[in-house]
């Protein structure tokens, strides 16, 4: 019998998510707080980015990023803000990773430094990867922008990048140090980030929170209409119920082949790559979520009901259910359907896909009927 000796050991983590306003006024003491989680030194050494998206949307933030910094004793601002451009072109290839590694390296940031990333979920993706593999981890604050990057994308413990013409094929396990939610960014959307991010409250709301579903069917058209307090408890709540199946889930790395809180996500994520990462991903969730919620309905593990409800309040919140890249045909075969080969490749050989049994609960299955989803795509064609 060969010689052995098992390695064993646990690492415990943990990380605050704030909720607030005006954190980048010169006199709010909570980002200054979050560095002080750890303990100081010497000043705390401190790289900033900025998606250029939120640069334009809110011009007085660089200054305002100068300002904070200049006012406290204990930082040292390596460099002024930086802009970097967000949006799906952000993470696509190794252009801005490369960048931003680069400039970290010239500023010589150590293991005792903070990276802050201020844009949307793709800018804090990026920027997160790349700091993930300096001196093999620098700590990160996320300054989420977006609603997606909110109650979603920002708040987990994910970085990633497209390549290889797939979302998220490189990438790496990484939580943050602490993650801050400024409702301030929310109000400086357009319409499309702004609607994107709820299909991410009805993804998790379909497959965990009956409760929170019905709050979204009566709350709707308050979310179409812009209403700040609704969207406010959407992100709450959307962000309390992905951080709590990070760490109860048992999988918080994701080892194993189910991605619950990937419903509707197989079909997301050939989209988003069939229209060359110009579609956004909440639009192309809410138009995956929609797909499977008509396969599930077939199957008889949803009532049609309770189909209709899904894709009725839905459009109601703003979120369209058809795009016209989810018909297109190659040889007589539907393309997104390529996107099960993708989603079972990337899940590690064996395809593992969420499905609702009923609103607050689901079921993973093994294989789709490539029938029904065609069915399902004529379905909501008629819908557009």
């Amino acid at each position: 019998m060969d010689d052995c000796y098992v390695q064993s050991f646990v690492v415990s983590f943990a990380y605050p998510v704030y909720f607030g306003r005006n954190v980048l006024d010169a006199e709010n003491p909570l980002l200054e707080s979050v560095f002080g989680l750890i303990e100081k030194r010497k000043p705390h050494r401190v790289v900033v980015f900025v998606d250029a998206g939120v640069a334009r949307a809110t011009p007085q933030i660089m200054t305002r990023i100068n300002a904070y910094f200049a006012k406290r004793a204990g930082f040292a601002l390596l460099a002024p803000p930086e802009r970097l451009p967000g949006g799906e072109r952000a993470k696509n290839g190794w252009h801005g990773v490369r960048h931003v590694m680069t400039r970290l390296g010239d500023l010589h940031v150590c293991r005792q430094s903070f990276v802050v990333a201020i844009g949307g979920g793709s800018l804090l993706d990026m920027v997160g990867f790349a700091a993930s593999l300096v001196h093999r981890g620098i700590r990160l604050i996320r300054l989420p922008t977006t609603v997606l990057a909110q109650n979603d994308a920002g708040v987990g413990v994910k970085n990633g990048m497209n390549e290889h013409g797939m979302k998220n094929f490189v990438g790496t396990f990484a939580p943050p140090h602490a993650v801050i939610n400024d409702f301030d960014f929310l109000d400086t959307l357009d319409d499309a980030h702004w609607h994107g991010g709820i299909s991410e409250a009805f993804k998790v709301a379909i497959i965990r929170d009956a409760a929170f579903f019905e709050w979204l069917e009566k709350h709707a058209a308050r979310l179409h209409r812009r209403d700040p307090a609704a969207m406010e408890y959407l992100v709450r709540r959307c962000a309390e119920l992905h951080l709590q199946h990070i760490a109860l889930s048992g999988d918080p790395f994701e080892r194993g082949a189910a991605r619950p809180l990937d419903f509707g996500h197989w079909a997301a994520h050939k989209l988003e790559a069939m229209s060359g990462f110009s579609m956004g991903h909440g639009q192309a969730v809410a138009v995956g979520i929609a797909l499977d919620s008509y396969y599930a309905a077939e199957c008889g593990m949803i009532t049609k009901a309770m189909r209709d409800r899904i894709v009725r309040a839905m459009r109601r919140a703003g979120l369209a259910v058809w795009h016209p890249l989810l018909g297109r045909a190659a040889g007589g075969r539907l393309e997104i359907l390529k996107g099960l080969a993708d989603f079972r490749e990337h899940l590690g050989g064996r395809l593992t896909v969420t499905l609702p049994t009923g609103i607050g609960r689901c079921v993973e299955v093994n294989e789709m009927d490539e029938r029904i989803i065609t069915h399902g795509v004529r379905r909501l064609r008629q819908l557009k």
